[in-house]
């Protein structure tokens, strides 16, 4: 009775292609965190400011690795999933509902980085992996969408049961730095949160003025330019904070690639509707996907060996011979839907490249206008090779795998270090693992086979429609 009602719902508006693009991103993020630290791989296997073989942040280096592209890509397709997940209902419903994911997001990133095992403890052991291990199914018993196999009461109560168990825990336990604390958060999980609330907020009041959604960002940007003018309400705004631990307006740099996902989620909402059963001119649509691999590899080996004069030549001939490969698809829809999406990534790509020399050029952290635009830009293309793949009914098996673990990617993202990694401790296989850090094939052997044990926890979980929400 239960399941068949809430998958049918939880089916109603899902598109293949980005839940196979957040999959893709949150396994990469997975495989960054598990592969071989020191001396044994590239600086491009890293984040470009953290590089081997000491990763001791370096503010001053300049340039952009896959790892750099991992969080914005998810910021990205949180962004496009806003209008899929928000476009019924009214505002009240609305606010509530995104006042509630944001309190459970929050709660989720305290949770989280308190059950670490490395957080239980100075020096972690058996006590301390089964506790980590415990905290996972606390996870599980607050976050899962448990109306697939109960009713609602028996859902809810479950929900309480691990809510109680969770805040006692927090309360009596001896952490090692001292009583919990609201500042011992998960930073990844609580940007996402606020990016969840205000991005959310943001879309809900434009949906239907999207020129005004974009005026935002300026504003936002006058902010952050102006923040050290003293005695300016620029400088107020980006001080204020009602709980400094939770929100801060240094969050909100990263609407700069949230918000253009918003304009992916709407023209999404038109996908399902547009007729591609007959598909002309695969070849063109292939040569586009293909490209825009190459886009990405091309800008990440420029940007990152900066030969940034080469690098922009070459994107602006790859861009030429997309814009002349779309203008050959006979099929107005699918033209105008694939213009959309080409011609804003073209765009942010080549403003990000042009803003590459302000701020001391590309950099994550602290994070800089060329790296919001140039991986927004990047986040369109990519985007769009998943949505033409789908089309083409290419790397099925490929896209199917990705998406089953893009369903769940709360579940991945915690299944290595509260699951896997005590697991592993345990057993003692962490020993042989740690082996593997011998040269750059197998330190990448090493994450490969963590991040796949991590995406058979996934994919199980996603098969017996057991999601975790917020």
């Amino acid at each position: 009775m239960y399941t068949n009602n809430i998958v049918v719902k939880e089916q109603q508006h899902r598109i293949l292609s980005l839940d196979a693009f957040r999959g893709l991103t949150i396994l990469a993020m997975v495989l960054s965190g598990s592969i071989a630290f020191g001396d044994v791989m590239p600086a491009w296997m890293y984040h470009a400011q953290v590089p081997p073989p000491s990763h001791i942040f370096n503010p001053n280096l300049a340039g952009l690795t896959w790892v750099d592209l991992v969080f914005p890509f998810f910021l990205f397709a949180m962004g496009a999933a806003f209008p899929l997940a928000l476009h019924n209902g009214n505002f009240i419903s609305v606010f509530l509902k995104l006042l509630i994911r944001y309190v459970m997001l929050v709660f989720f990133a305290i949770l989280f980085n308190h059950v670490k095992f490395w957080n239980l403890s100075a020096e972690p052991g058996i006590k301390q992996y089964f506790l980590s291990m415990a905290g996972f199914a606390l996870l599980f018993l607050i976050y899962s969408n448990w109306q697939v196999y109960l009713s609602k009461i028996k859902s809810l109560s479950l929900k309480l049961i691990g809510l109680t168990i969770a805040l006692l825990f927090l309360y009596l336990y001896p952490f090692p730095y001292g009583d919990f604390s609201l500042n011992k958060t998960d930073i990844i999980i609580l940007v996402l949160a606020n990016m969840a609330f205000f991005g959310s907020l943001i879309w809900y009041a434009t949906r239907n003025i999207p020129m005004l959604r974009l005026g935002i960002l300026p504003i936002i940007m006058a902010v952050f330019l102006a923040k050290n003018a003293t005695d300016s309400f620029n400088s107020s705004i980006f001080k204020w904070s009602p709980l400094p631990s939770v929100y801060q307006f240094y969050y909100l740099k990263y609407l700069f690639i949230v918000i253009p996902g918003t304009f992916a989620g709407d023209w999404l909402l038109s996908y399902p509707k547009i007729d591609f059963k007959i598909i002309h001119q695969k070849n063109q649509l292939a040569g586009i996907a293909v490209i825009n691999v190459i886009l990405i590899v091309l800008n990440l080996w420029g940007l990152f060996s900066r030969y940034l004069v080469v690098n922009l030549i070459l994107n602006v001939v790859l861009m030429v011979l997309q814009l002349f490969l779309i203008n050959q698809l006979v099929n107005k829809a699918q033209k105008g839907f694939y213009c959309k999406f080409l011609s804003v990534g073209i765009y942010l790509l080549i403003l990000g490249l042009f803003f590459e020399a302000f701020e001391g050029g590309i950099k994550k952290d602290s994070s800089t206008y060329s790296y919001y635009f140039v991986t927004a830009g990047l986040g369109f293309l990519t985007l769009m090779s998943f949505i033409i793949a789908e089309q083409l009914q290419v790397v099925k098996s490929a896209l199917n795998f990705f998406a089953a673990n893009g369903k769940n990617p709360m579940i991945a993202y915690t299944a290595g270090s509260l699951f896997v990694l005590p697991l592993l401790a345990l057993t003692d296989i962490q020993h042989y693992l740690n082996l593997l850090n011998y040269n750059w094939a197998t330190g990448f052997l090493k994450g490969l086979i963590f991040t796949a044990l991590v995406s058979l926890i996934t994919l199980f979980f996603t098969r017996i429609k057991l999601f975790w929400k917020t």
